[in-house]
């Protein structure tokens, strides 16, 4: 591989936004028959870099090379023409359209008198998904498709671009193991045909997996390129840190026999039933289970958004009412969604209005948001969360990934809960920002908090959790502690192949 000569060649890549140098001085080889992982935390560079090689940005300063030969990107259609694809982390693909209208948008085969020829493109299509060994048909609607047959719908229109160069941006992030696994197998057989993969993630170990090589960016700038075979998950980390991660995972502590919440056959006819289980004052609370598991639909019932047909939950001996959020919310039990930018946040809007926005009688008078009071009590939530930020009134759409998260939480922090159960709490964060926020709920639930955690990272689970639920079928199937829970026996259970 290193001794052929680069498909693209990026030298000297400069970018910069008001107030940020997002690119500085970065290169890149990237070579046919292979896939390429581009590592680094939230705000390295990765997305920007990706966005000038797709055409969506210009660098100020640099070069690109194809195949040796000078090529200016000014726009994605100018990427296309050069076999350049990106598949973003948001889909973009049109529900109401089918699998086919979307593979063709825009480049529709016609007959005469300008009519669409339905029938080619239906062939085609099918043509393209019969590479990827899947059941989807040219005419089913995208809305109809689950988030991991959308993302081979991408990919399937990328290489029907004549696609030399698919770039993925965590490409796995809504996918459960299983969908992960077939992902690889599919990238796997394109890079075999001489499609070059650049792959960003935050999972470090799918990049052990799959890559061949890794390039690392921090603060913008290029700091390594490494077979993947001669470095260590620990030295990427180090890498993208600038710092040794010796504690990635805090303490587990030692929980207490005190119930805080305690749920008692919590049923939603269809979805979930008869869910029991209790939590402890001083322990984090994991739950696992794969993608139609139930977790996030008992989660949403247990808080009061969505409907529950049976059961009762108690919060210190107390009986909290069920489908009623506000009732929920004001005993003290919330829930911190799993996708922040289109549940939990609102991304327009500044830090100091987010972070007040689920209790805004703390901040005001006779009726009145207070503006000093919001100020002063968002400096204090954002400096106890150790929030990376240039003002109080800038949009939470400027922040990284992990800093949005860090808002989230202190966005339902306000309403002083006692219990938080949160939701995949690190998706589609960098490794620094996911160890911040471990220790913050590790030191919430030291200081009396109820903190359970949902994710589908068996490795996170592990890494905090003091004790393990497992979901399967909407049946809760197996409560394991951190001594006597591993990677395979959790995913025995998950999958319904424990005896």
């Amino acid at each position: 591989m290193q001794t052929e000569k680069p498909l693209m060649t990026v030298r000297g890549i400069d970018k910069q936004f008001p107030g940020t140098k997002a690119l500085q001085e970065v290169s890149l080889d990237i070579f046919q028959r292979e896939i390429h992982a581009i590592c680094g935390e939230n705000g390295a560079g990765k997305s920007t870099l990706m966005n000038i090689l797709s055409g969506s940005l210009m660098p100020d300063k640099g070069k690109i090379y194809l195949n040796g030969e000078k090529i200016h990107i000014n726009n994605p259609k100018d990427a296309q023409k050069y076999g350049i694809s990106i598949v973003h982390q948001e889909l973009s693909l049109c529900p109401h359209l089918n699998v086919a209208e979307n593979i063709f948008i825009g480049r529709l085969p016609r007959l005469s008198g300008d009519r669409v020829d339905f029938k080619t493109m239906e062939k085609e299509t099918k043509a393209i998904l019969d590479r990827f060994h899947t059941h989807i048909k040219p005419r089913t609607l995208v809305k109809d498709l689950s988030v991991s047959q959308q993302q081979i719908v991408e990919i399937a229109k990328a290489i029907t671009l004549n696609c030399k160069i698919l770039i993925l941006d965590e490409p796995t992030s809504a996918l459960t193991e299983s969908e992960s696994w077939n992902l690889f197998k599919i990238l796997e057989e394109l890079k075999n045909n001489g499609i070059a993969i650049l792959y960003i993630s935050h999972r470090i170990k799918e990049i052990f997996q799959i890559s061949q090589r890794i390039t690392v960016l921090r603060d913008g700038r290029h700091v390594t390129t490494r077979l993947t075979s001669e470095v260590t998950p620990d030295d990427v980390v180090s890498y993208m840190v600038g710092r040794e991660l010796d504690n990635i995972y805090p303490y587990k502590g030692n929980p207490s026999e005190k119930v805080i919440l305690k749920v008692n056959n919590l049923t939603r006819k269809g979805v979930y039933s008869k869910i029991s289980f209790e939590l402890y004052r001083g322990e984090i609370l994991g739950i696992f289970g794969l993608m139609g598991a139930g977790r996030t639909e008992m989660a949403r019932g247990l808080c009061g958004i969505d409907p529950v047909d049976d059961g009762n939950v108690t919060m210190f001996g107390k009986t909290i009412p069920l489908n009623n959020i506000r009732s929920s919310i004001d005993s003290g039990l919330v829930y911190v969604p799993e996708d922040r930018k289109l549940l939990g946040l609102f991304l327009p809007m500044n830090l100091c209005e987010n972070l007040v926005a689920a209790n805004l009688k703390a901040v005001s008078r006779f009726g009145l948001v207070d503006r000093k009071s919001q100020s002063v009590y968002t400096r204090e939530m954002l400096e106890k969360l150790n929030v990376k930020y240039r003002n109080l009134y800038q949009s939470v759409s400027s922040l990284s990934g992990g800093n949005q998260q860090k808002v989230l939480l202190a966005k339902w922090l306000a309403v002083k809960p006692k219990v938080l159960i949160l939701d995949e709490p690190t998706r589609g964060i960098d490794v620094g920002a996911k160890s911040e926020i471990h220790h913050i709920l590790r030191r919430m639930a030291n200081d009396g908090y109820g903190v359970v955690v949902i994710s589908s990272e068996l490795p996170e689970i592990l890494g905090i959790c003091n004790r393990i639920l497992v979901m399967h079928e909407g049946k809760l199937v197996a409560q394991l502690t951190s001594e006597n829970a591993t990677e395979e026996n959790i995913m025995r259970y998950a999958s319904g192949r424990a005896s």
